[in-house]
């Protein structure tokens, strides 16, 4: 009988082992190479000891345990996993060892032990999800996949599954009534619904086809609701067969339901979009962040904004910021800060910067490729109308423009605007020249509001420290 699951449940009881394994080989080394920080109940009662802390893991376990097993995960979820274990079982440990003994020094050891049972447990994830990738590569741990429908959503749940052949997806086709509209050659049709109803039911029919609906593990149905017996039926054979079912929300022309369940009193109800940064918490963190980052960066280039000053004045009359109205958070106008790296022109609010632009004079040319002309923007950080990362802010022109050219433009100011932000380092920093360099920018920036995660912003925050160093081929 197949799991009925997204994971396979070996795989995860042998990482839990494995951190087991890693916990003990931890305490052990640190005792032995750093026994002037080893507290003296430790010494006396190193049994208990090692019990505490294999007691305390059975309960971080039960809270935060691996989820490497999982197909779909990000290396950002892996660390915050991993860190929430590591935290855990420290705290637990420590409060266990506080109980059990009246002797002092056990804050420093802790956590100088929380902090490399994180760093040992993170490169034990990262070498155990690697080799697991490289098993289901070769073609063991996959799950056999049929879809049912020909709406656009197949295609976008099928680009997932396909892109990191890591995951182990095994895509067998789809049946419909139609043929998907530009269907890659990858995703082969099986059939109609006539043809998967005889299949269900267990009528004459091909051998081959046959075998793909019973060895199927997912079966992923993006059919109307009009159909709705025919989707209770694909359900029953489903739970009937040990596969697991889903149902992926249609998409209607280009706007995708990106549909997120929230409880309604003791109902289930769903909501198309559902950001992060709507929780207070992760507001508050954020806001933190900014304004901590921010007050030590204006600090540190402080010296620095005379020199700058006086090669823009010599290079180019004309003040040294370039003050300009964008459009922030809620569709709410507010003046941008930045050093001026062109020559005063009429054209500034409309035209974008191009690669050989002539408004352009050499130092400011350098700055635009090294980000140097954002730094002032740190102030509006501190004012509270941008954040270090974030969609970045366009000038009012092309928010008219593009607002009305573009599905969910205006969906990017549901937050504040960046410094930088997840589109500038993926590939999309600079001019756009045509309007689905636009189009993919402004997907970015929505696939950024979405999954927005702490652990996201510093990613992006190192990248963009790259660039400073490695300027980006856009950049200008």
């Amino acid at each position: 009988m197949r799991h009925y699951s997204n994971g396979n449940e070996k795989i995860k009881m042998i990482v839990i082992l494995c951190d087991f394994i890693v916990l003990n080989l931890v305490l052990i080394g640190i005792s032995r190479l750093l026994p002037s920080y080893e507290p003296t109940y430790f010494k006396q009662s190193p049994r208990i000891i090692f019990l505490v802390a294999n007691v305390s893991m059975i309960f971080a376990q039960y809270f935060y345990h691996s989820i490497i097993y999982k197909r779909l995960i990000s290396v950002e979820n892996i660390i915050s996993r991993v860190l929430k274990l590591a935290a855990t079982q420290a705290f637990i440990m420590f409060l266990f060892l506080r109980i059990i003994s009246d002797g002092g020094g056990f804050f420093l050891f802790m956590f100088i032990f929380g902090a490399t049972s994180f760093l040992a447990l993170l490169l034990l994830r990262l070498c155990e999800r690697f080799i697991l990738g490289r098993y289901r590569k070769a073609g063991g741990n996959t799950r056999n996949v049929v879809f049912i429908g020909s709406d656009p959503s197949i295609l976008t749940v099928y680009e997932h599954m396909i892109e990191d052949p890591t995951t182990g997806y095994k895509v067998q086709g789809y049946f419909s009534k139609d043929q998907i509209v530009n269907c890659p050659d990858g995703l082969e049709r099986l059939g109609d619904l006539d043809m998967l109803t005889d299949l269900m039911n267990g009528n004459d029919a091909d051998e081959e086809l046959k075998k793909t609906i019973d060895n199927a593990d997912e079966l992923f149905c993006s059919l109307s609701h009009d159909a709705s017996d025919e989707i209770v039926r694909i359900m029953r054979f489903c739970d009937n067969n040990v596969i697991h079912f889903y149902y992926v929300p249609r998409q209607f022309g280009n706007y995708r339901l990106n549909l997120q369940p929230e409880l309604f009193g003791d109902l289930s109800i769903f909501t198309n979009r559902r950001e992060p940064l709507a929780n207070i918490g992760n507001r508050v963190l954020k806001r933190t962040f900014d304004i901590i980052f921010s007050s030590f960066a204006c600090l540190l280039l402080l010296p620095f904004f005379p020199i700058i000053a006086l090669i823009i004045k010599i290079q180019s009359p004309g003040p040294v910021f370039f003050k300009q109205d964008r459009t922030g958070m809620n569709g709410h106008t507010f003046k941008c800060y930045k050093f001026r790296s062109m020559h005063v022109n009429k054209d500034a609010d409309r035209a974008q910067a191009s690669k050989d632009d002539p408004r352009k004079f050499a130092f400011g040319n350098f700055m635009r490729k090294t980000n140097i002309d954002e730094f002032p923007q740190f102030i509006n950080v501190l004012k509270g109308d941008m954040s270090i990362v974030g969609p970045r802010p366009h000038m009012l022109y092309h928010t008219e423009v593009f607002g009305n050219m573009i599905d969910k433009y205006m969906v990017r100011h549901f937050c504040r605007p960046g410094i930088t932000g997840y589109a500038q380092v993926t590939g999309f920093r600079g001019e756009t020249k045509e309007l689905w360099q636009m189009e993919e920018r402004v997907k970015r920036d929505i696939w950024y509001i979405e999954n927005w995660t702490f652990l996201l912003d510093i990613r992006i925050i190192l990248r963009t420290a790259l660039g400073i160093i490695v300027p980006d081929k856009n950049a200008y």
